[in-house]
């Protein structure tokens, strides 16, 4: 018995950390984990900051609308260069002038000039270099590894985004509270030197997606195309429901951890820090597990939505900071299981030559609905309290699960085998793999 549980835990390491085993996503892999230190470094900065300098929600709630807002405006044609280009081309382009909007915001917080007007118009600079860098970046995924690895990369890319979460909040806390906020940033921008470097060396000739190739008719009726596509095919229909809900008022974390513990549980930066890598913590957890077993389900889809919910009327509700951080623990696991099943799903059931339009869509549903998300909890938090305002928030992703169960039996997608994703991805993988 011994033996027995020893090689499965071995096969389940194995498996667990597959994709590392193909070298460009192992230079990805680790060039993605240095620079998103900084990226949670400077997303910690950059809240405390607007709260230094005016004590206000609704400050908060507008540099995160500035922020998505552009995301919103471009992203679905950020996805249609995702199909036309060399996708390698446009995120060195992207994480090069990403690079830059750090270090001029870290210099003016260094030099004592920074302004509200500052960050407002960098942080609408940045969402603009993330609406075509987030779809680019997401398609990028399959050419690294094919589509039998893509679920284990998916969850490895989530398990290293939540490292980061947990690791870069917490050494910004220490660093602000030390050394001063502009540290953060001026970190950040170094740290774009590692993934930079990774897709210089990086091998084009083993990439598995063919190259890009020449689309009849402009970028509208591209993206057009996409829309379209997405909206007659049911399985992804039902899954963009969902992930409009809650990603339009659930995951605003950048404003929701701020306003608790600036408001609720009135705590100082290090504590801050603390409660969102306590989120991270419980998001690395639920990535790793996904990397280890491979599978997705719709049952579990279903099951992290509804623990999102229940966990963030949790949230809204404590008064406790130990309570506050295990529930955000909980928090993480649901949202981790929630984003990657829905990413992975589509990456492996949409067609090569929309994948790029798809998951444009999907970024702009999970990232490009925060300006509304965003600012309307700010708002909200400013006028009737922040507690009220979260419990507001989880009323609206409740409509969301339950306007997608009714779609999800309406179109009949719900007479599918129980436990299973429409479309079912493990199958659509096989399929894959037989047809080649």
């Amino acid at each position: 018995m011994a033996f027995f549980e020893a090689t499965r835990l071995r096969s389940l390491t194995a498996r667990q950390f597959s994709s590392l085993g193909i070298y460009n996503y192992r230079v990805y892999f680790i060039g993605q984990l240095i620079s998103l230190v900084g990226t949670w470094m400077q997303t910690t900065a950059q809240a405390w900051l607007v709260l230094q300098l005016t004590g206000s929600p609704l400050a908060l709630g507008t540099v995160t609308t500035l922020q998505f807002l552009p995301i919103t405006a471009f992203t679905l044609f950020g996805g249609a260069f995702a199909d036309r280009l060399p996708k390698r081309r446009v995120l060195i382009i992207t994480q090069s002038l990403a690079m830059v909007q750090a270090f001029v915001l870290g210099m003016l917080v260094v030099t004592d000039t920074v302004q509200l007007w500052h960050i407002y118009v960098l942080a609408a600079c940045l969402g603009t270099i993330n609406a075509f860098d987030g779809p680019v970046r997401q398609a990028f995924g399959v050419e690294l590894v094919g589509r039998e690895q893509l679920v284990n990369a998916v969850a490895l890319n989530s398990s290293i985004f939540n490292m980061a979460r947990i690791t870069g909040p917490a050494v910004a806390g220490i660093a602000i509270a030390a050394v001063g906020i502009g540290t953060a940033f001026l970190v950040n921008a170094l740290s774009f030197l590692g993934v930079l470097g990774a897709y210089a060396i990086m091998r084009p000739e083993e990439f598995h997606s063919a190259p890009p190739k020449n689309m009849p008719g402009n970028v509208l009726s591209q993206v057009r195309e996409g829309i379209v596509y997405s909206w007659k095919t049911p399985q992804v229909l039902f899954l963009f429901i969902l992930l409009a809900f809650l990603g339009t008022f659930g995951y605003n974390f950048t404003v929701v951890i701020p306003l608790v513990a600036e408001f609720v549980l009135k705590v100082g930066p290090k504590q801050f820090g603390m409660l969102t890598s306590a989120m991270g913590v419980g998001s690395l957890a639920a990535a790793l597990s996904m990397a280890a077993l491979g599978r997705l389900s719709g049952r579990n889809l279903l099951f992290a939505t509804a623990g999102f919910i229940v966990l963030f009327v949790g949230i809204a509700v404590s008064r406790s900071y130990y309570a506050t951080a295990l529930l955000l623990v909980g928090l993480g696991v649901a949202s981790v299981l929630f984003s990657t099943t829905i990413n992975t799903t589509l990456q492996i059931v949409v067609p090569d030559e929309l994948r790029g339009r798809v998951m444009s869509i999907f970024f702009l549903l999970f990232a490009g609905s925060t300006p509304l998300g965003g600012y309307l909890t700010g708002a909200l938090a400013e006028h009737l309290g922040v507690t009220r305002a979260l419990l507001m928030m989880a009323v609206l992703c409740t409509a969301g699960l339950a306007a997608a169960a009714v779609y999800h039996q309406a179109s009949g997608i719900g007479r599918k085998p129980a436990g299973m994703l429409p479309g079912d991805p493990v199958e659509a993988v096989q399929q894959s793999a037989r047809a080649s």
